[in-house]
């Protein structure tokens, strides 16, 4: 078994279809968390989000945002919001990306969702989707309260990165074997961190680079995956998919 590599996940529009961010949102302005005014803002930039991808000014705003929001919260608080959104998070989870985890987890694979959502959030979320764990953004808490602050780095863009370099530090991971996916050009850190880098529903910036690095490129859609670049030339789409994902399950066997 590979248990020397560990697989990572991007979570909007890579593991779910949509934003957590908003999910968390919607929980949040149901406990009175924030304002009416401002959770109409933060669906409108999910929508942006979901159809022009993020932007490093986007995710300066989402993260004051939720600082803004748990701030002076309890953390069992901020727990019990996240049972309401861990079972929106699970509808949204693609068939395909879980097709994705189950091969690395045969393959013997750690996997490990990477998100600058909350990291009670997605710690939580991952146990739920059957994943070994989570990255997310900690904040700092001192008696069981949020301060509004962060305690180590946004955990988006090079703070993935610096998130994942510490675990497998810890964890013993060679990342040359490694896999990570994502959809954002804002993830670059983390997939060039890893020896098998995936674009999965890749922005333009994403799908460019990936295209000049001769990348994995693929697409999934609500009833079928379409791959729309890839380093193989195998004929067709599911070919080319498979031929990818169990080149991966295949070499975790040879190291049985």
């Amino acid at each position: 078994m590979d248990d020397s590599a560990a697989a990572f996940f991007d979570l909007d529009r890579t593991l779910i279809s949509g934003s957590s961010v908003f999910a968390f949102g919607m929980a949040a302005w149901r406990h009175g968390m924030v304002t009416t005014s401002e959770l109409v803002s933060d669906g409108i930039n999910a929508v942006l989000f979901r159809f022009g991808g993020s932007s490093d000014e986007k995710a300066d705003a989402v993260r004051d945002r939720i600082l803004e929001a748990i701030k002076g919260q309890s953390v069992s608080e901020l727990e019990q919001l996240g049972d309401e959104v861990i079972a929106q998070l699970l509808d949204a989870v693609r068939r395909e990306s879980q097709a994705l985890i189950d091969l690395h987890d045969s393959a013997g694979r750690d996997t490990y969702i990477v998100s600058a959502s909350p990291i009670e959030i997605v710690e939580a979320f991952a146990e739920a989707a059957g994943l070994t764990g989570g990255i997310g953004t900690v904040s700092e808490i001192m008696e069981g309260v949020y301060t509004g602050r962060l305690s180590e780095p946004f955990c988006y863009g090079k703070g993935k990165a610096v998130a994942i370099n510490k675990l497998a530090s810890k964890r013993g991971y060679d990342l040359r074997l490694s896999y990570a996916y994502s959809d954002s050009i804002s993830d670059l850190p983390m997939l060039e961190l890893v020896g098998h880098p995936v674009a999965v529903n890749p922005d333009r910036a994403l799908e460019s680079v990936a295209s000049q690095r001769g990348w994995p490129i693929i697409e999934f859609s609500k009833t079928a995956k379409r791959v729309i670049g890839t380093t193989t030339a195998v004929a067709g789409a599911a070919g080319v998919a498979t031929a990818t994902y169990f080149a991966g399950l295949r070499q975790g066997r040879r190291q049985e």
